[in-house]
């Protein structure tokens, strides 16, 4: 199978959140998910809970040659393995992995939908994903994730962290 260009999300706000994140992209790096490119880092105000920490996130572009499927169950397992633990649904994780977009493909399942279903309604994902990839379109409705962004106002903050300065 060939290689495909991915979009990943990537996010904690427990433990060490900068360093979960670090471990998480070597975990990738180690399990054929190939990072080539990636976000800077963004402070995050959260979103369905608020009674929790912000978030540290990113946006990675990676090349695999996993399935989507094969894709998410390495996303889970390192999730679970960089300390996750099941909890409420939007609340506080120490990592949390999110396939964005997986080529041009369009994948509806029961455990799985590529394009991410929340990513056009979340600044803390349109942001990172247009400092990589400023072209980017919307392979369901051919938008371009610029113009999704410019009108979307969810009233969350979405702050360019100084750990990238560190």
């Amino acid at each position: 199978m060939s290689e495909t260009t991915i979009y990943l999300s990537m996010g904690a706000n427990l433990g060490e959140p900068k360093a979960q994140i670090e471990r998480g992209i070597i975990e990738l790096n180690e399990q054929d998910v190939v990072v080539t490119g990636r976000s800077s880092w963004y402070e995050t105000e959260p979103v369905g809970v608020a009674d929790q920490p912000w978030f540290t996130n990113l946006v990675l572009r990676a090349e695999t040659s996993r399935s989507p499927q094969d894709l998410l169950e390495v996303c889970k397992s390192i999730e679970t393995h960089v300390g996750r633990q099941p909890s409420v649904r939007f609340g506080p994780r120490h990592l949390d992995i999110d396939i964005l977009l997986y080529g041009d493909r369009i994948v509806d399942t029961e455990d799985l939908t590529i394009p991410h279903p929340r990513m056009r309604e979340r600044r803390f994902v349109l942001v990172p994903l247009l400092e990589i990839a400023p072209g980017l379109t919307d392979p369901v409705s051919h938008e371009s994730y610029a113009e999704v962004l410019s009108r979307l106002d969810e009233g969350k903050k979405v702050l360019r962290s100084p750990i990238n300065e560190s």
